[in-house]
């Protein structure tokens, strides 16, 4: 039987609006009715602006931290143009949340590597947050994020509470500098040189543009972690969310019903992945 909320979007009022860069607006989101959106960390939802269409979007915040939750959108069409549009205290819709988000379990008693570059910082947001209200559950909490520069850097006041942080090692880059940047300048697969890893008990978690998957992959091949330990997410590709539309569609698997977070293990016998 056809579960038919998934197709009816929940009312939705903007709560808080911040503008990140000048591309990325963050939005903290709450529904109408007081529920909770019910998310796992790296799934996404269906956002829709009433006379303008839906978009999916990731989650960007913790399921540990309430009702409301926060989503940080890039704007870059019709949608996401007119939902900038939007005021606090305006109301969209959102269906979902939809997909297979990250298995806190399978990481509880290991070391954590996130690596994030871009906007893949916004899925894996909500996991390193998860990650680090029940951090007791956790051995060694790594992260390293790149940007292009400096002005694209997201959550800058949360990035330097991590980085302060005495139980997470934090590493950050930018492809190219300006006067504002004193820190490493490269890749992000430049600050591996930085981390000693523990191949047997470590979940790199990896987030971001489509080249950087290829290199980061390699890094943590190199340092002999297993396949199906190396976790991503394929954030970009969704569209309907319920595997109607074909946008997603890799070979035979549908990204937004069987991800979007897959095991590089899982998506090595992808051909079409390119990974």
């Amino acid at each position: 039987m056809i579960d038919r909320t998934i197709f009816t979007p929940r009312l939705a009022q903007i709560v808080r609006k911040e503008q990140f860069t000048t591309k990325e607006t963050f939005y903290e989101m709450r529904f109408k009715d007081g529920s909770d959106l019910g998310h796992d960390p790296g799934q996404f939802v269906e956002v829709s602006v009433f006379g303008y269409g839906e978009a999916p979007i990731s989650i960007s915040s913790s399921p540990t931290r309430g009702p409301n939750f926060q989503l940080c959108v890039r704007t870059v069409g019709d949608l996401t143009t007119a939902l900038a549009s939007q005021p606090v205290g305006a109301t969209v819709g959102v269906r979902g949340p939809f997909g297979r988000g990250f298995d806190l379990n399978a990481m509880r008693g290991h070391d954590v590597l996130f690596i994030a570059a871009g906007l893949g910082l916004v899925p894996l947001r909500s996991l390193i947050v998860n990650v680090l209200d029940e951090r007791p559950d956790f051995k060694r909490v790594i992260l390293m994020y790149g940007t292009k520069n400096p002005s694209e850097i997201l959550f800058r006041d949360e990035l330097e509470q991590w980085k302060s942080r005495h139980d997470v090692e934090f590493y950050q880059t930018v492809d190219l500098a300006d006067s504002s940047w004193t820190g490493n300048v490269g890749v992000v697969t430049t600050l591996f040189k930085f981390v000693a890893l523990d191949r047997l008990n470590t979940v790199p978690v990896i987030v971001g543009p489509p080249i950087m998957f290829k290199f980061a992959v390699k890094e943590v091949l190199r340092k002999g972690i297993p396949e199906d330990r190396i976790l991503l997410s394929l954030e970009r590709r969704m569209k309907c969310g319920i595997g109607k539309c074909g946008h997603c569609q890799i070979n035979d698997v549908y990204v937004c019903q069987k991800g979007p977070v897959f095991s590089y293990a899982e998506l090595k016998r992808l051909e079409e992945a390119k990974i």
